[in-house]
Parts: C-alpha cells; structure tokens; sequence
C-alpha cells in the first residue's frame, strides 16, 4: 500500500509530459543579438592555433595611426579635391577633420573601453546588435581594403616622377596606370601592396619598427615642400577665396574624408597593445591632431604657389609644384621620394589593419575560420594577411583611383556615424563599465558626429551612392546565406538548450 500526502496531486497529472521541441530565436531576435563586453574583451589576442602579441606601446600605436592617414589626402588626393573647391579646399580640409574629430572621441572612448582587434566592427556587436556589426564589418571591409588599393594607384606616378628625375628612366603608362587612364595594367600599386604583406608575415613588431621609419620621413617630406613652396607663394592666389561656394566645399570635404581615413587603424591592434586602455584613446586623438595640422599647412601652401585652376587630377602634384617653384626638378625628386615611401607606409598600415577586422570577424564566425588562424612563430594570421594582400593588389592594378576614394569615403563615413551611436547606446546599456576616456559634452558631441558623418555623405555623388547600394546588398546576402547560421553566437544559442536537457 502506497501512502499519498493529502497535497498531492492526481496520479493522471504524474504523466511524463515531452517537453516543447526547442527553436531558435526570432529572425529579428537572431539579427540583434549582442556580444558582452566581457566577452569581447576576455577573447582578445585569441585565434585559430595560436595568439596575437602585446608589443605595441603609445608611440607605435600612435605611428601606425600617422601611417595610415598622412600621405593619402596630400600626396593623392589634392589633385582632384583643389578643381572642386578652389582656394576654400583649406576649409574642406578643416571641416573633414572637424568631422573626424567628433568621430574620433566616440572611437577613444570605445577603444579604451573595448579594446579588441575589431574596432567599431566589435562596438557595434557589443551594442547595435549581429547585424549591424555585420554591415559595420562590411564596410570596414570597403574603408580598408579598397582604401589600400585606393592610396596604391597613385604611388606608380611619383614613382616615376623619382625615377625620372634619378635614372632617367620611367616606366610605360600600360604598366604604370590603371586601366581607363591610360594603363593596361598599374604594375607598381601591385609589387607595392604585395611587398606591403611581406613585410606584415613577418610579426607585427617588425612591421610597426618599418613603419615608424617610413614615418618620420614622409612628415619630413611634408615639412620641405611647405619650406621650399613657402619661397614661391603669392598671396593674389587666395583672392577669389570661394570661387565654387559652399557646395564646391563640402563635396570636396566629402572626398578628402578620405584623406583622415586610418586614423582609427590603433583601434584595430587593441590586442597587440601593451596597456590599450591606455595608450590607444591618446594615440588615436594624438595622430589626428598631427596629422590634420599638416594637411591645412601643405594645403595652404600649394595654393599659394600655384592658382588654383592650375591644379589638375594628376597624382603627383606637391612633386610638380616644387619644380614649377624652384625651376629645377631636383626638389620635386626629393619630395617624389618622400612620397613614395609615405604611400608605402599607408598602405602598409591600412594592410594592418584590415587583417585585423578580418581576424575578429573570423573568431566571431561570420567569416571562414582560416582567417583568424595565427601562426605560432610569428604570431600574425599568416594565411588571412595572404589573402588580403592578393586581393587589395589585383584591386589596385585595375581600377581607377578616383572610384576608390569615392566608395571608400561614403563607406568610412557610414562606419563612423555607428561609433557615435554606439557610444551614446553603451552610455545608456552599461552607464557603470569602466571607462579610461570619455567623450565630452555627451550626447551632444556623439550626436554632432553622426550628423556631420550623414551630411558628408549626402554630399557625395549618385554614382558612389548606387557603388554602396550594391556593395551593401551584396554584403547582407553573404551575411544571410553563411554569417547567421554560422555566427559563434548563433551555434551557441542552438546548441545551449539542449545541453541542458542531458
């Protein structure tokens, strides 16, 4: 005889009952799924087979920043921006840093909260959710990679330009520029990104000692054009300050953005640093204020030495200047090869930083795991730095300079417009986390940034507009058929539950 408490219930209701069967989350839940800054931080410098390296200090931090961003705008792109705003291209280049600027605090605020290889890839998983990280990803993918290719084409006209004025010697326009301006194939942009991953497989140590040279000699090179310039400058040139008004200014503003790309290349070795909390907030803001001084400086000289309707779309325009000023070509020789190594070193720089949002979009598992595979002797993601370098040359050896600027402007300014939301969200989900730099003024300066992000972007062209458009399709397919299933997070949410029915 069994007793029964009187509390007990009915033996009917004693049936083992199957429980549900277990699903996923919603669609909308799986897209904004969100990775702990915990997390984020505790998987830092953590790869396939092997770890990255803490090597890096304030200084290195702060040239690769330096590395990335000065040279492209002046070297390159000042030739194209100067027909669009006349004398004001110096206000174009305020306003593109002033731009940077506010963008810059959000980044130094999340750098040293979140500091991890993924930059705002990473702050946005931590904040706005898979999806979003995704298209943040996205267009990291567009800032860097075709920014690489980008910097690439012109470094084969003052290659040249070096060559000429040393061996007499240059090489052919089917081999020196890209196809549609002349060129059958840009051979130079190639050999110089592919020597870029060289030199990157062989740790990133060694890579930021090279850089820190190639540094200090491109802002050298900068220094002597202004000297030398500064001997032929007519202030007559500045008269007609705004001949193409406001409009003229903001859109060349929009495409010497592209100038200030890089600046947020420190965040991406947050887990190659030795004190990232640190270091990698002053880095990021010391190097946009070194850098942005020297771009308003060398702009403000170039037009004084030359009218500005003078100027023309070629790349190699301070090396012309100086020849054009001193009536001589030894000056512009001097200043071609300061130019080529201050290509080089953004290329190698930005090269850098690509690999690393690759390497934490692999860990995360929306790309293919080969990509943040490290090797164990040098501690780089040897076959992730291959990849890249190959694709980035073959880029740049067959697609016009001007496109590349364009496309990588609108996708950098989209990418900093989530920073600045990102802050102001993580600001309201985790008011108490640690934070060794806060931005100013918030939300206002946040805010500020994301608008003048939007602005610049409404003022690039339809045909770079459409250019995102698709590069943005194209990147949600590839999220939807291969990220979403196969997230780390997404593994785990399905794979959790069923665990804990053993």
């Amino acid at each position: 005889m069994v007793l029964r408490s009187p509390h007990s219930p009915p033996r009917s209701s004693q049936v083992s009952v199957a429980p549900p069967p277990v699903t996923g989350p919603s669609l909308f839940g799986s897209l904004m799924r969100r990775k702990p800054v915990e997390r984020l931080v505790a998987e830092g410098g953590h790869g396939e087979g092997g770890g990255l390296r803490r090597t890096m200090g304030m200084w290195q931090l702060t040239m690769i920043s330096i590395g990335a961003t000065l040279g492209t705008g002046i070297f390159v792109v000042l030739g194209e921006a100067v027909p669009k705003a006349g004398p004001a291209v110096t206000l174009s280049f305020v306003i593109a840093g002033l731009t940077a600027l506010f963008s810059a605090l959000s980044y130094a605020e999340l750098a040293g909260t979140i500091p991890v290889a993924g930059s705002s890839y990473s702050y946005a998983y931590a904040t706005l959710g898979e999806v979003i990280a995704w298209i943040c990803g996205w267009c990291l993918i567009l800032e860097y990679g075709v920014s690489i290719a980008a910097v690439a084409v012109g470094w084969g006209e003052y290659l040249n330009e070096f060559l000429n004025g040393t061996i007499g010697v240059t090489i052919p326009d089917a081999l020196a520029a890209p196809p549609g301006d002349g060129g059958v194939i840009n051979l130079p942009s190639l050999i110089l990104v592919l020597l870029a991953g060289v030199v990157l497989l062989g740790g990133s140590k060694e890579s930021a000692r090279v850089n820190a040279i190639m540094v200090g000699v491109k802002i050298a090179a900068l220094l002597l054009f202004c000297a030398v310039g500064l001997t032929g400058f007519q202030s007559g040139n500045y008269e007609d300050f705004m001949p193409l008004g406001m409009a003229g200014v903001s859109g060349a503003a929009a495409t010497l953005f592209f100038s200030y790309i890089g600046f947020d290349a420190a965040s991406t070795a947050g887990e190659e640093a030795k004190n990232p909390q640190r270091d990698l907030p002053r880095a990021i803001l010391l190097s946009l204020g070194i850098v942005t001084a020297l771009y308003v400086l060398v702009a403000f000289v170039a037009i004084g030495a030359r009218p500005w309707e003078g100027f023309t779309d070629t790349e190699a325009t301070l090396a012309a200047i100086m020849n054009e000023v001193t009536g001589q070509t030894f000056w512009g020789t001097v200043l071609a090869g300061g130019a080529v190594i201050a290509i080089a070193s953004v290329v190698l720089a930005v090269l850098y930083g690509q690999t690393r949002i690759l390497f934490a979009m692999s860990r995360d598992g929306l790309v293919p795991k080969s990509f943040a595979k490290v090797h164990a002797r040098t501690g780089v993601p040897r076959i992730n730095t291959i990849w890249v370098s190959l694709f980035c040359g073959v880029l740049a050896a067959a697609i016009p300079l001007g496109e590349l600027a364009d496309a990588t402007s609108i996708g950098t300014l989209f990418a900093f417009a989530l920073v600045n939301v990102s802050v102001l969200v993580l600001r309201r989900t985790r008011p108490n986390l640690k934070r060794t730099f806060r931005v100013p003024f918030a939300p206002l300066f946040p805010l500020i940034g994301f608008g003048l992000c939007v602005w610049m972007m409404v003022s690039l062209r339809a045909i770079t507009w459409t250019v995102f458009g698709l590069w943005m399709a194209v990147g949600l397919a590839i999220y939807f058929a291969y990220g979403r299933s196969r997230s780390r997070l997404a593994v785990e949410a399905v794979g959790a539950p069923a665990t804990e029915e053993k």
